[in-house]
């Protein structure tokens, strides 16, 4: 049975998280063992991490930061391999950068800053809430049995700009496109939230307890 790491660092709807993984492998048949856990040993012997967040960037830097696991959570990624999946800020944490309150440094683990979304249409609203379809700019394992144009569940008022345009898998449109997920060797992102994304989001999270980068 393999483990997953679910990393605990004060930032995330945890328990959305941890039903929708859970109800993922039940679904394809997957022996994973969740664990949510902000113990460095677990962390760094895990063979998937997956890193949630919410609220601003800084903040979530910060709480990573004083949980003690990034160490761990670079071994388990680097050091070893394992597949990484961030969703929403922890998405975001893989930039470069943040721009939200000032500059604050991401992982860099993808290339990029996380800016503001700026709308062309001033009565589209900021932060950017609900459902909106995702198109895709490749192919990727992650993505398998999810259709182009399959509508996943936001809520953001950043996003993350890629420095390079091979790194993006999928884009959203809100009043102008932006990054709805990275990948890159056994690193991925995505921008929504795939436990409030019903079906698709479950597809992708499934895929993700299979996904061998």
């Amino acid at each position: 049975m393999q483990t997953l790491a679910l990393i605990d660092y004060g930032s995330g709807n945890l328990r959305s998280a941890e039903k929708a993984l859970n109800e993922a492998a039940r679904r394809r048949g997957v022996a994973a063992d969740i664990v949510v856990t902000a113990d460095p040993a677990i962390v760094a012997k895990a063979d998937r991490v997956f890193l949630p967040g919410v609220g601003a960037f800084a903040s979530c830097r910060a709480g990573l930061d004083a949980s003690g696991v990034f160490e761990a959570m670079n071994e388990a990624v680097h050091g070893r391999g394992a597949p990484f999946m961030g969703i929403c800020v922890g998405h975001q944490l893989l930039a470069t950068e943040g721009l939200e309150f000032g500059v604050t440094p991401g992982l860099d683990w993808i290339g990029g800053q996380v800016k503001k979304l700026a709308p062309s249409d001033p009565s589209l609203t900021i932060p950017h809430m609900g459902w909106n379809a995702i198109a895709f700019s490749r192919a990727h394992a992650l993505f398998q049995g999810i259709e182009d144009g399959a509508h996943m569940y936001y809520a953001n008022s950043f996003a993350l700009d890629a420095a390079d345009r091979a790194d993006i898998v999928a884009t959203s449109d809100h009043g102008g496109a932006f990054v709805a997920a990275v990948a890159k060797g056994n690193v991925a992102g995505v921008q929504f939230h795939p436990e409030k994304s019903q079906a698709a989001g479950l597809t992708l999270l499934a895929n993700f307890l299979e996904w061998r980068p």
